[in-house]
């Protein structure tokens, strides 16, 4: 089958499994909802990685002893680390926005990595191995006798473009007004403001729209952002 849709296909299940993923994750350890839209590119560039590290192990034989596999999912738990660095960075520095925050975790590296995820990213990344792997095989050969299923893929990129087109207008909005106040926003305190206000307001949150509101969305910038002065402030003075 072609590399190019082999991989179109692989950040296609990606991007969707890592939302429910996300959903899972964030249900049992944290309060917060995944990204709203029902993907999330991240994972689909990580499978691919994935993918094509478990390839090069068979071709090379890495994987044909225990320490060649723990080497294998050592540079698994890297690439995964270094495609969070990189998504998290591109939005930090060019948007002003930041996703997820691990400021908090030990060895953090700018809030957007630290050792305890990339320990994940490697068990994740065993998993993948010796569970999901062999599936995707199946599956890609399978997909390589029913093309006509490319059409449900080229049906998700162009989706995947057009939120794309939403999402970095939304971004352009918020970069906006993070450079006219000098701050970084972070978006799940954004979330957390608007789902509140609809709360209030006894307007209905929508699970795949949490960012839409009858108001403007400057409006809730200025107010998550107040909100978030007045609780530094409120520290501050605890501290002195």
């Amino acid at each position: 089958m072609n590399f190019i849709l082999t991989l179109a296909y692989l950040f296609f299940v990606g991007s969707i499994s890592g939302w429910v993923l996300e959903l899972f994750f964030r249900k049992w350890f944290s309060s917060s909802n995944p990204e709203h839209s029902p993907y999330l590119p991240i994972y689909g560039f990580g499978l691919c990685a994935l993918y094509l590290l478990a390839l090069l192990g068979r071709e090379t034989g890495l994987d044909g002893s225990i320490q060649g596999r723990v080497l294998l999912f050592l540079g698994m738990a890297v690439s995964m680390t270094l495609i969070e660095y990189i998504g998290g960075l591109l939005l930090l520095k060019g948007a002003k926005i930041r996703l997820w925050d691990y400021s908090n975790c030990r060895g953090n590296i700018q809030g957007l990595i630290c050792p305890l995820f990339s320990f994940f990213w490697a068990l994740l990344g065993a998993g993948y191995y010796f569970l999901i792997h062999p599936h995707i095989l199946t599956a890609l050969a399978w997909l390589s006798e029913n093309l006509a299923f490319s059409f449900v893929i080229g049906f998700f990129f162009g989706v995947f473009l057009v939120d794309m087109a939403l999402s970095a207008h939304w971004a352009s909005r918020v970069k906006a007004f993070a450079d006219a106040n000098g701050v970084i926003v972070k978006v799940e305190n954004l979330k957390a403001h608007i789902q509140a206000a609809q709360e209030r307001a006894s307007t209905r949150v929508h699970f795949f729209f949490a960012f839409r509101s009858e108001r403007p969305l400057v409006e809730h910038l200025r107010e998550a952002h107040e909100a978030m002065e007045k609780i530094r402030q409120k520290h501050k003075n605890d501290a002195v």
